[in-house]
């Protein structure tokens, strides 16, 4: 095994290479041509993938799950037609895309209803399988507390203007980058093994705190900007309109939710 670290390889030349079990971390690949290459069993991880051209391909066996926009597949636009089987699949998923206030306050409430579904599901596994990765993401009790640092820099920095908003518990995204550090008031603590009733006890505090917002909302308050906080941290110190903000939250609890829910029918099924 041989560690290529702060090394620029830009304009080489690699011809029946194996690179087999190799790990890419922080590596560029702008303007990189792959011709003749098999990539199989293979695990692509917080990707960006922009202005990429495959031709001549076999695709086959490849899940994609992420932000997906302008994919072309064979020459059809491919991001329409996912959204509306999405759409199909999810009924309530059109109830993420609010315009009014009565709106949001309906998202909240149903994903109120669908959390409280999938805790009750969780339940039925044995409390060390909560703390279990599938398929290298996060546990359930991990993605509960991503939801808690969620809500605390959404809603309580940004929106209430909460200059220390952050529980220690929160759970902060995935860096490839180590060794950079994370914005003021953040830890990142995935040592920490809490119970299920002791996330829930922080979890329902945050999702309480966002019903207060909701239910205080007008159709006219959406299309105000939130003051921008004094306090330098994560989300960055500016004005926010506050209908994209709950907009954002809504996003993450539908499809952290819907990761959560993948996860659990593969440990429910063993």
């Amino acid at each position: 095994m041989v560690d290529y670290i702060d090394e620029n390889l830009a304009g080489s030349r690699f011809l029946r290479t194996d690179l087999a079990n190799s790990r890419f971390q922080l590596t560029q690949f702008s303007d990189v041509e792959f011709s003749g290459c098999e990539i199989a069993n293979t695990r692509l991880h917080i990707m960006e993938l922009s202005r990429v051209r495959l031709t001549g391909v076999e695709l086959t066996d490849v899940e994609i799950s992420g932000d997906v926009g302008n994919l072309k597949v064979n020459g059809v636009e491919v991001g329409p037609l996912v959204e509306a089987e999405l759409d199909r699949l999810y009924p309530d998923r059109v109830k993420m895309r609010p315009a009014d206030a009565a709106g949001f306050r309906e998202a909240w409430d149903t994903l109120e209803r669908l959390w409280e579904e999938t805790v009750q599901r969780a339940r039925r596994l044995d409390p060390e399988q909560l703390h279990e990765s599938v398929g290298g993401e996060w546990s359930f009790i991990e993605t509960l507390r991503h939801l808690v640092l969620v809500t605390d820099g959404w809603i309580r920095r940004t929106v209430l203007g909460d200059p220390a908003p952050f529980d220690a518990l929160g759970l902060p995204w995935d860096d490839p980058n180590p060794s950079r550090d994370l914005p003021p008031g953040l830890t990142r603590d995935r040592e920490a093994r809490p119970s299920l009733e002791t996330v829930l006890k922080l979890r329902r505090d945050r999702m309480a705190t966002v019903r207060e917002v909701v239910d205080g909302l007008t159709d006219e308050s959406l299309d105000t900007e939130t003051t921008p906080n004094p306090v330098p941290g994560w989300p960055e110190s500016r004005a926010y309109r506050l209908r994209n903000v709950l907009l954002h939250l809504s996003g993450e609890e539908w499809q952290h939710r819907l990761y959560a829910e993948r996860d659990l029918a593969v440990l429910l099924g063993r």
